[in-house]
């Protein structure tokens, strides 16, 4: 690189440590600095070690992105095999299709018509946010142009060709969680084995939630929210706050994690997050009761779940009964926010020491892991409060945990095998609210066992400085 380039030209970059949780300031300034570790020109000015030569040599996206790629690929072609010919070998000739995924299509089929009044009647069932049907009306509008008829199941036959375009597109949107959980191993220096691995044991997993259940917005919502959390480490700020934003539109589930996002923004941003990031559920919540204030009202705040036809858990007999012998699950979700919020004040504690002893910025691994592990957990209260469950609910904190385990061997494979086991385990339809429930819990509490952060030679997470700023830790003028 030639001498006096600009510093904010595309060719620099900041460094990136090894290890947060055993590499300080000091050795991030050695690093960038040289591996002589004297005291030469760069280390004397510390806004010059703050920046670095970027590669030239830097892979394309594609090749960066192989795995979880290649996971996409193979999940669209065994999942659209096993719904067509799978039912042969259980006797059956009807595809097997997500039941769920069809009053999702209609409502963002509405939506692409710009029926707003709809959005929320029947038959839609839908009881999420505006976005779950928005991230669908790409399809929506394929299938309007194809001339192919969309409705419930039962008026396809057993064999709707609109499963041959929703099927694929659902799987493509939800893989936006395996590009983040690679993105975000990459940034925790996991090597390729590792990512490989990740990638596999994610998809299994994911299956659960897009080919068996048809619910993609789970998944879509989970890789914004992971996207989120990684350009906060990176100290990108206001393109956090928005995927974040988009992530809770899309599903609210997410909405468990936000305390925590809440606790390591710096306080003087925290106004202008929190207000970017409840833009986009304001927008669309807004529109779509003003079309229909009722409807829209009734399916968001309740939430309606049946227990005769999802699994009851021991939660089912203190939440109040609606019609239909439904069971209103908000409530439990607001007791899930609330012990997330005691999540978060211990986080914010542990932030708070960091920032004390180091100027704010760009994480270390250490911090980034432990904030993703930190958030499978508020993920997977979502499952511990649930009054009514689907064996699809305990994906989101599986694939958090699963990135958050990426870097080493012995905490990925044990967190993999138990994601992939608890993935086919939990398709079982047993009815006893203790029977299914307390082994999916346990299963989710062995997991975040495994992949549990496990603390470096400093307790407090790393905060690494934004370039130019003082480095005081090494006594920089």
């Amino acid at each position: 690189m030639a001498e006096g380039a600009a510093p904010g030209s595309p060719v620099w970059r900041r460094p990136r440590v090894r290890d947060a949780g055993t590499t300080g300031l000091s050795d991030a300034v050695t690093q960038a600095s040289g591996d002589n570790g004297g005291m030469d020109s760069a280390a004397r000015h510390p806004a010059s070690v703050a920046l670095v030569p970027r590669e030239t040599g830097r892979p394309p996206w594609p090749s960066r992105r192989l795995f979880p790629l290649l996971a996409t690929i193979v999940m669209t072609v065994v999942g659209m095999a096993g719904t067509i010919w799978g039912p042969r070998y259980y006797g059956k000739t009807a595809w097997a299709l997500p039941d769920d995924l069809w009053g999702t299509l209609i409502a963002a089929q509405r939506l692409a018509h710009l029926n707003l009044a709809g959005l929320y009647t029947w038959p839609t069932q839908l009881v999420s946010l505006p976005g779950t049907a928005v991230i669908l009306v790409p399809a929506a509008l394929v299938i309007d142009v194809t001339g192919l008829q969309l409705g419930l199941p039962v008026a396809h036959g057993p064999y709707p060709a609109v499963w041959l375009l929703a099927g694929p597109y659902q799987v493509a949107i939800s893989a936006v969680a395996l590009f983040a959980a690679d993105a975000i191993a990459e940034r925790l220096g996991a090597t390729r084995p590792k990512r490989f691995v990740l990638a596999a044991a994610s998809a299994t997993a994911l299956w659960s939630v897009t080919v068996r259940w048809g619910h993609p917005e789970d998944a879509v919502a989970t890789g914004l929210l992971m996207y989120a959390v990684l350009d906060l480490a990176d100290a990108r700020t206001w393109r956090s706050a928005w995927l974040a934003g988009a992530a809770v539109a899309v599903q609210p589930l997410v909405l468990l994690a936000f305390p925590l996002l809440a606790a390591v923004v710096e306080p003087r941003r925290l106004a202008g997050y929190a207000a970017r990031a409840a833009a986009p559920s304001a927008v669309l919540l807004a529109a779509a009761a003003a079309a229909n204030w009722t409807a829209t009202v009734h399916a968001v705040t309740s939430q309606p779940n049946s227990p005769q036809v999802d699994h009851p858990t021991p939660w089912l007999y203190l939440y109040p009964r609606m019609a239909d012998d439904q069971v209103a699950a908000g409530p439990a979700r607001i007791l899930a926010i609330v012990v997330a919020c005691g999540c978060a004040w211990v986080v914010a504690r542990r932030w708070r020491a960091a920032r004390t002893r180091q100027p704010a910025g760009r994480w270390g691994q250490q911090g980034l892991a432990e904030l993703l592990w930190w958030t499978a957990v508020t993920l997977a209260l979502r499952s511990v409060f649930e009054p009514v469950m689907v064996s699809y609910y305990l994906w989101p904190p599986l694939a958090v945990a699963l990135a958050a385990a990426a870097r080493d061997w012995s905490r990925l494979l044990p967190t993999g095998c138990v994601a992939v086991g608890l993935t086919f385990f939990s398709q079982i339809s047993w009815r006893n609210p203790w029977s299914w429930w307390t082994p999916m819990v346990a299963g989710l509490a062995l997991a975040l066992f495994f992949a549990r952060v496990r603390p470096g030679a400093g307790s407090a997470p790393q905060v690494l400085p934004e370039p130019g700023e003082q480095l005081a830790a090494d006594g920089a003028p």
